[in-house]
């Protein structure tokens, strides 16, 4: 069994999704260190008519310390929320499948969501969905492994009986080959290029959130992810 690992990025890459379709189960990272600066976990690319469409979700921070992911809490307070929506209807208002997806993008910034692992994973399983990608999902706490760094992937292999690990070429000065060695796990990477497709707005921006491929591409999106 093929197994990889990644933390709960907000509206994530291409290459995330990319890596999904490449292993048999992905588990979210969700009982480790929320970063201190900026993360992909709270925010990501779009594209408008300016170039790049920073998107943060607002969360938590102040006078709460060193927090782990899964009790972070989104801060729903003011209108941020509502010029979000606003940001991305006027982006992609002319894409052409950006209509068969209105409903779950205003849920995202209703207010709904008090956990900022809550909105990720239902945006993950989302966008799953609507690019065809089967394979597993579930969460380090589900797993029972325990640890830190190269030793906790380790442990989830163990727990989850995985014989691979799967990661992307960039996570390799993360990772000690060495302990998935002696582990007996085989240590594997990924060699993944950002797909090139139509985009609105001029020229091709790379690795946007994946919402762009599929209010662009829409039912093309899962083999242009693959070619």
């Amino acid at each position: 069994m093929i197994l990889s690992a990644n933390q709960p990025y907000f509206s994530p890459f291409p290459g995330f999704f990319r890596k999904a379709l490449a292993c048999d189960v992905l588990v979210i990272l969700d009982e480790v260190q929320f970063p201190r600066g900026t993360t992909w976990i709270s925010r990501n690319r779009f594209k408008n008519d300016r170039g790049a469409l920073w998107i943060t979700i607002p969360v938590w921070k102040k006078g709460l310390g060193l927090q782990r992911i899964d009790r972070v809490k989104i801060c729903n307070e003011g209108r941020l929320r509502h010029k979000h929506l606003e940001s991305i209807k006027a982006a992609y208002g002319n894409a052409p499948y950006f209509a068969e997806h209105l409903d779950f993008v205003t849920e995202i910034f209703s207010g709904c969501f008090e956990r900022l692992i809550d909105l990720n994973m239902a945006i993950i399983k989302y966008l799953m969905k609507s690019l065809e990608i089967e394979t597993k999902v579930m969460l380090l706490s589900e797993s029972g492994a325990t640890g830190k760094g190269t030793g906790l992937l380790v442990e989830v292999c163990k727990a989850l009986g995985a014989g691979t690990f799967l990661a992307q070429t960039r996570a390799a000065k993360y990772l000690d080959p060495e302990t998935f060695r002696k582990s007996g796990v085989d240590l594997q990477y990924l060699l993944y290029r950002a797909p090139v497709y139509p985009q609105l707005w001029g020229d091709f921006i790379a690795d946007l959130s994946a919402f762009d491929l599929v209010f662009t591409c829409g039912p093309k999106a899962r083999d242009i992810l693959l070619r």
